[in-house]
């Protein structure tokens, strides 16, 4: 694995990715970001050594580097799921590229589904901390003691100063926004009624496909990280409707403006 980061991360560095400070994996429906970013590289990711390949259509797949508040970025414009066949060791591999670069800060964010139902559509909720129900871990075999330690403390997966920033980020600038628990499932289908009544029961207040095996792996590796869920709907046991993949997109750009406002102060800060 070490060589494949390796020769992954050299291919960047000779694209022209220089010394990035920050990372951002953008989710579903949430590339409005790059138009504050004044963009140095974008690489395809059919084009870099190792990577797989987005295959979820309203995903991009491209790293872009630049600026943002000041600070050099690289952004992930599209990410991996383990609904698309790849296993969490692939989906995982950009965060250790990352960390290979330098990077010591990663943020993430994604479109997600509300089992508290006093998370209202096209709002944020900032993730204190995961479950994950994925069939596994992306730590599982054998460890790379140069990567990181074999077993992981994860008692403060999502940093306490970055969400204390972004509570106060959002205060300032008027933004309501929710803190809560966010809670990994397989996909690609959306979860029954039963589910959603277990999802619940389990302690969780919204449920993805993401997230999850990325911020384990940047915390074995030692990064700091933080993470927004962009609420695109209510998943109401009582009350569930049919899947409407346009009203998920629509709300997910309305609250996109909130959360280019939180990531890109919160940038301006680290």
């Amino acid at each position: 694995m070490i060589n494949e980061i390796e020769e992954a991360r050299d291919f960047m560095i000779k694209k022209g990715v220089k010394k990035p400070e920050i990372a951002i994996i953008l989710g579903t429906g949430l590339g409005r970001l790059l138009d504050e970013i004044e963009i140095e590289t974008s690489i395809p990711y059919t084009e870099i050594p190792h990577y797989p390949e987005a295959t979820v259509s309203f995903h991009n797949g491209s790293l872009i580097c630049g600026w943002l508040a000041g600070k050099k970025v690289l952004v992930m414009h599209g990410r991996f799921h383990f609904y698309e066949g790849y296993s969490l060791q692939q989906i995982t591999f950009p965060v250790r590229v990352m960390k290979s670069l330098g990077i010591k800060t990663l943020l993430v964010s994604n479109a997600c589904g509300a089992v508290n139902l006093d998370f209202k559509p096209a709002s944020l909720m900032i993730i204190d901390d995961h479950i994950n129900m994925l069939p596994g871990n992306p730590l599982i075999g054998n460890n790379e003691s140069k990567l990181g330690p074999r077993f992981v403390d994860m008692s403060e997966p999502y940093d306490r100063l970055l969400i204390e920033k972004m509570q106060d980020i959002a205060h300032k600038n008027k933004i309501p926004i929710n803190k809560g628990v966010y809670v990994a499932w397989t996909g690609p289908s959306l979860e029954t009624r039963a589910e959603y009544r277990f999802i619940k029961t389990m302690g969780a207040d919204v449920v993805g496909m993401s997230t999850v095996p990325e911020v384990i792996v940047a915390r074995h590796m030692g990064m700091n990280v933080a993470a927004v869920s962009v609420i695109t709907d209510s998943c109401d046991p009582d009350n569930l409707q049919p899947l409407n993949i346009d009203d998920i997109l629509n709300n997910a750009a309305k609250a996109e403006k909130d959360l280019i406002v939180l990531f890109r102060e919160l940038i301006r800060q680290i």
